[in-house]
């Protein structure tokens, strides 16, 4: 048996019935969806895959997202070089990522090899490296194995699973674990 769309007193027409979740759904006109999208975009930058994923969930159709990215890109809401370089700049500052990390978090968002490789541009050497240095000094302070290979194995796997290179892993571990 099908159900009826709920009346709605309050004169809430842009409502829709979601059959999932038996709840009222809300649709958007293509001004609404592209005053929310702007405010999306203002708050922080986003790459246009988050963008079109979130319109997606508003249930707009593809001709309107597409006129609404093109909307956001042309007016400098959406830029993903912009988003490329704040990413790798706030992952390797926040969270300690290595290049490795953030080229692999940046291709799962299909971003271009050449925002990619701007993004890498923003990481100078001397604070990618002290940054290194720091991280594996502190995590080496918290392994407790007395045995000197599971120390360095820790610590190389910690360094790696960060998406630091391994080639500056295994120096690194060398230099600090005699």
């Amino acid at each position: 048996m099908a159900r009826e769309q709920p009346y709605h007193s309050n004169g809430l027409n842009d409502l829709k019935w979601n059959k999932q979740m038996d709840t009222p759904r809300q649709t958007y006109t293509l001004k609404e969806a592209t005053r929310k999208m702007e405010r999306y975009c203002a708050y922080q930058e986003r790459c246009h895959q988050e963008v079109a994923k979130k319109l997606a969930g508003m249930n707009m159709i593809p001709q309107a997202i597409d006129q609404i990215m093109t909307h956001l890109i042309k007016n400098d809401f959406l830029n993903e070089e912009r988003f490329a370089r704040g990413y790798a700049r706030g992952k390797f500052h926040q969270k300690n990522w290595g290049k490795r990390r953030i080229v692999m978090e940046l291709k799962r968002r299909q971003l271009s090899r050449f925002n990619i490789q701007n993004a890498l541009r923003e990481l100078d050497k001397e604070p990618y490296e002290e940054v290194l240095h720091k991280l594996a000094v502190r995590k080496l302070g918290q392994i407790s194995e007395r045995s000197i290979l599971k120390k360095k194995r820790k610590l190389a796997d910690y360094l790696l699973y960060r998406g630091w290179e391994p080639e500056l892993v295994y120096d690194k571990v060398r230099e600090l674990v005699p």
